[in-house]
Order: structure tokens, then C-alpha cells, then sequence
């Protein structure tokens, strides 16, 4: 199998989506755009490293996004220049001397799958370069500048480029030297081959590999995701865990230090609010419960942060493709009071969980002085959460 490097052209500002900075960081179903797509050649075993073009103004917000959802130690985030021919050529003079493909893919593109990448790798190792395109099926019309029709266009023959486009390393280069000798702007990569007569092979894609690009589109992918991801792959999952009061401890509570006489009992810090999310999450995805992963028979696990092992969780739900959607946590306690408390370890628990803070709801109640919780001898907490399924499960 030919080895091949990703160049993810994440270079534009998308001005036609309206929205305040580039669409590449709009949410598809609670999931950047720009990750979508990187998740997706991550799924292909010939991709041996990705190179991810970014604005300069926002190659520091894209290096720390793809650090949140832990795919930084497979991608280089490089800055892109004005135009996409200058950011892919800037990408490609990263690609490393052994990698025989480079396969460009828009970065608005969210929707490609594994299957169809592989497609063109193999296609492009056989004919030196491939591009996924699909048939043009809509009549056509040539429109004069005041919007009057010109002509029908005769559509036998016509496909709408797409991408992702796969073309041999060395090809690739010699088509940008040669662009650059001519003064030649191209609007895709197949477009310099064309220039130098260089041949280049069409493996039919999806109408469903759309590109972000207003609004509409936006909505659409939804939808097409929520098709590929009905209801019964989102999973709920519910946690509780409970930890006694005792003196010279600290008392930890959704990541933070609060100033309380009393703290937590427990092998790690007892954070009894994230334990009860954790266990939630494991609940979920059907894989046991903070104990298995985390004994407290375990050393390495003594005064651990329970925001360590919630981030562990996350990962471990992303490897079986579930993200979480929303928590809602509920701690009994008599004292302290919390509320206060709240909007920090919503942010807290929101960066473990990858999520924006408002999907993860607090709430602080008591048992009118009842029971152990009442007695102040320890305190508990309840978490419901909602999974989703990233991509199709097998």
C-alpha cells in the first residue's frame, strides 16, 4: 500500500456563511466542520500524516482545536496564503520525500468518507491522479451579466469537481512549478494538471460530499448526518456516586478547590461530581464504571484529578465513536452553598468533555436534613447524560 499525505485546504475565511469567523469552525452537530473532515482521513491507513492549511490569523485557534479533540499528534497545522493555489502549494512543501500521494480535500467538506478516499488513492496510484466528482444532473444555463439566458448548456459529459483530489507527489509539483513558470491561477488542483496536459481520471462520488458554503448547506449536511445517525444510535447513560465528609481534606467539586472545614474521602481527590458524570459516560457506551477503569487499588491513580480520568473517559468514548451531546448533573449536599460555584466547573467539565459550557448543566439540592447527606456525613451526586454516534458503527 502506497503511502499518502492529507492536505486539508482549511485556508478561507467562508464570508458567504455570514458567520463571524471561518465556516471550517461551525458546528455540525455539535463537531467543527474543519474535524469532520480530519476524522475522516484519520479512518484510512494509507494516510500516514495530514498537513492542515489554516488562516495565519486563526492557525493558533486551529492548532488548540485540534488539540481538544486529541488529533494534534496527527496533523501539522501550517499558515495558508491569499488565494487556495498559494495555501495547497504551501502545504505540499511540507509533505515529506516518501510520501508517493498527496490527496487535497476542502476542509468545508465534512461529509467524505473513508471508502470514497481510499477510491481515489487507489485510482490516482493507477493513473497518477484521480479526483471524486459526480455527474452534473441539472440543466444548465449560460446567463448573460444583466441575468438573461443565454443558451442551454448541453450537460452530457459535464461533472462537478469535487474533492477529495489525488494526485502522485512528484506530478503535483511539477504541475505547480509549472503554473507558477506560466503565471497560471487554477481554481482546483485538477486545473493545473489540465494546464500541463497532464491526464487526470474521474471515480464518482456522492452528492452527499458537499461543500459548506452558505447557510443551507450547513443545514443540509444535518440533515444528512441525523440520517446516517437515527435516534437509536444516541445512548443515555446515568452515574451516581457518593463520598464521606471528613477533616483535613480538601473538598473537590467539578475540578475546583471549595473553601469548605471538610473534604472528600477517596483513593483519587474524590470529586464526587465528575466521578458520577464518568461513570455516566461509561454507562453509555456500555464499557463498566469508574471502578474497572480506575481501581483504587491502583497507585497511580492516589490523589489523581477526577478531571484526568473524566478526559480519559471522553477518549475512551471516542474511540468507539461517541461524543457526548449533554449532561445533567445534579450534587446533594446540606453545605456548602454551590450555585456560585457553578459557571467555573461548568467550564471545567466542558473542556474535559469537548463541549461548549452550556451543555453541561448543575444543579445543587438537599434531603431537608435527612439521611447521610442531610447529616453532612458524606456527599452524592447523580449524572444523566446523552452520547451520540460520531459516524456509522459496524
Amino acid at each position: 500500500m502506497q503511502t499518502a499525505t492529507a492536505i486539508i485546504a482549511a485556508g478561507g475565511l467562508g464570508l458567504r456563511m455570514g458567520t463571524p469567523g471561518p465556516k471550517q469552525f461551525s458546528e455540525l452537530l455539535g463537531v467543527p466542520i474543519l474535524i469532520h473532515a480530519i476524522r475522516a482521513f484519520r479512518e484510512v491507513p494509507a494516510i500516514g500524516a495530514i498537513i492542515v492549511v489554516a488562516p495565519a490569523e486563526h492557525r493558533e485557534r486551529t492548532q488548540t482545536l485540534l488539540s481538544h479533540y486529541q488529533l494534534d499528534d496527527h496533523c501539522t497545522v501550517v499558515s495558508g496564503g491569499k488565494l487556495r493555489q498559494d495555501s495547497v502549494r504551501i502545504g505540499l512543501s511540507h509533505v515529506a520525500d516518501d510520501s508517493a500521494l498527496v490527496a487535497v480535500h476542502d476542509g468545508a467538506r465534512p461529509l467524505i468518507t473513508p471508502k470514497d478516499i481510499q477510491r481515489c488513492l487507489d485510482a490516482a496510484a493507477i493513473h497518477g491522479a484521480a479526483i471524486m466528482a459526480v455527474p452534473v444532473k441539472d440543466t444548465l444555463k449560460a446567463v448573460t451579466a444583466e441575468a438573461s439566458i443565454r443558451h442551454t448548456v448541453a450537460r452530457d459529459g459535464l461533472w462537478q469537481a469535487q474533492t477529495p483530489q489525488v494526485i502522485r507527489t512528484e506530478l503535483l509539483n511539477e504541475a505547480f512549478a509549472k503554473a507558477d513558470h506560466d503565471g497560471f491561477i487554477g481554481t482546483d488542483e485538477a486545473s493545473l494538471l489540465e494546464h500541463g496536459g497532464w491526464p487526470v481520471v474521474v471515480v464518482e462520488g456522492s452528492e452527499t460530499n458537499l461543500k459548506i458554503t452558505r447557510p443551507d448547506d450547513l443545514l443540509m449536511a444535518e440533515g444528512i448526518l441525523m440520517r446516517q445517525h437515527p435516534s437509536q444510535k444516541m445512548r443515555i447513560g446515568h452515574g451516581f456516586d457518593a463520598h464521606r465528609l471528613v477533616a483535613d481534606r480538601a473538598l473537590i467539586l467539578g475540578g475546583m478547590e471549595i473553601p469548605h472545614e471538610l473534604g472528600l474521602l477517596g483513593h483519587s481527590d474524590a470529586d464526587v461530581l465528575t466521578h458520577a458524570l464518568c461513570d455516566a459516560i461509561l454507562g453509555a457506551i456500555g464499557a463498566g464504571d469508574i471502578g474497572r477503569h480506575f481501581p483504587d487499588s491502583d497507585p497511580q491513580y492516589k490523589g489523581i484529578s477526577s478531571i484526568k480520568l473524566l478526559a480519559h473517559v471522553i477518549e475512551l468514548a471516542a474511540e468507539k465513536h461517541y461524543r457526548l451531546v449533554n449532561g445533567d448533573i445534579t450534587v446533594v449536599a446540606e453545605r456548602p452553598k454551590l450555585a456560585s460555584h457553578f459557571p467555573t466547573m461548568r467550564k471545567v467539565l466542558a473542556e474535559a468533555c469537548r463541549v461548549a459550557p452550556d451543555a453541561i448543566n448543575l444543579k445543587a439540592s438537599t434531603t431537608e436534613k435527612m439521611g447521610y447527606t442531610g447529616r453532612e456525613e458524606g456527599i452524592s451526586a447523580h449524572a444523566v447524560v446523552l452520547m451520540m454516534a460520531n459516524q456509522p458503527l459496524s
